[in-house]
């Protein structure tokens, strides 16, 4: 997914390591139109200004249940990424992914589609002509130093949906309750979808070592004793040996569990790119610049960062204007 937003600011993450005095800090997510025919309205709960990062999660987009026929849909063009991971998850509706590396993939309900960037990929996303409603969530996952110019790949994986007591969960990332998860990540990581039936509490053990979010999908959610709505984003900091999760409603909810080690790093994020320096992010938008140019009038382009998405017929998406001044890290 791309992020569309036509004044894309600057977001530099900052090195975690300040435990908050509350056990569990809660998120508000902010609307942004996404594109599409009438602008798909979606929730970014990652990055934002008070919290930037949960390990290695950067950036996260909640969206639907979206009635296609009023907004028509995801129609997100060819767009660039590098020095990151993007990871998608749906609820409901079908979206087809190509990219630059070859692959051609579906997007479905309970199975994941993983795209290391790298060094660089190009790909876009379009929900398919059968989809009537779609719901889901697209993250972002930033690369470690060692691992940001890695080779670029796309893997699709269908983990194993379990039954616990009082729930049910699908480890997609990382390992959770017994279930693991085969994609190659390159700093410990944790994803997992996990529902919970109406009255019933879940503890999982979870590693000390982690900062661990909860996003909210359907109902209420007490996160270690903290009530999270819908949407809503709980941070819980690194030290917790477990979590509690209880459903205080009547109906089944759903959330999407992540947590990972601390980044240790401070990255800088502009539009879709994940970088360490201003020089570095004005490269990336200029290789992009003029591989869209080239596109656009049939030419080749000189600069091969990004490559071509083979299929998709249409425009790529041009890069925002850098800002005046230089990018700076904050914090």
């Amino acid at each position: 997914m791309s992020n569309l937003e036509t004044s894309a600011s600057i977001l530099t993450c900052k090195e975690p390591g300040e435990v908050e005095s509350v056990a569990v800090e809660v998120l508000t997510p902010r609307e942004v139109p996404l594109g599409g025919l009438r602008a798909m309205p979606v929730r970014r709960t990652l990055p934002q200004r008070q919290r930037s990062l949960i390990g290695a999660w950067c950036f996260a987009d909640h969206y639907g249940p979206d009635d296609v026929a009023e907004t028509g849909g995801m129609t997100v063009a060819p767009h660039p990424h590098t020095g990151l991971q993007t990871v998608s998850w749906l609820f409901a509706g079908e979206i087809e992914h190509r990219d630059s590396v070859g692959s051609h993939a579906m997007v479905r309900p309970g199975e994941l589609n993983l795209m290391t960037a790298g060094r660089g990929i190009a790909h876009s996303e379009v929900s398919t002509a059968n989809t009537t409603v779609l719901h889901g969530m697209q993250l972002w996952v930033a690369l470690p130093e060692e691992a940001r110019n890695t080779e670029p790949k796309f893997e699709h994986y269908v983990p194993t949906s379990r039954a616990v007591d009082g729930g049910r969960i699908s480890v997609f990332i990382g390992a959770l309750a017994g279930e693991r998860s085969t994609v190659e990540m390159f700093s410990p990581m944790l994803g997992a979808e996990v529902c919970i039936d109406a009255g019933a509490t879940l503890t999982f053990d979870v590693d000390t070592t982690f900062e661990h979010g909860a996003i909210v999908d359907l109902g209420v959610v007490e996160l270690c004793g903290t009530t999270l709505s819908r949407a809503e984003l709980g941070f819980v900091p690194v030290g917790r040996s477990s979590l509690v999760l209880h459903n205080p409603g009547d109906e089944q909810v759903r959330l999407l569990l992540l947590g990972g080690e601390p980044l240790g790093e401070q990255i800088l994020m502009w539009w879709n790119f994940v970088g360490r320096s201003n020089d570095e992010i004005a490269t990336y938008r200029a290789q992009w610049q003029d591989e869209v140019g080239a596109h656009d009038s049939g030419q080749t382009s000189s600069a091969t960062r990004f490559g071509v998405v083979d299929g998709y017929v249409g425009n790529w998406i041009p890069a925002p204007t850098l800002p005046a001044t230089p990018l700076k890290p904050r914090g």
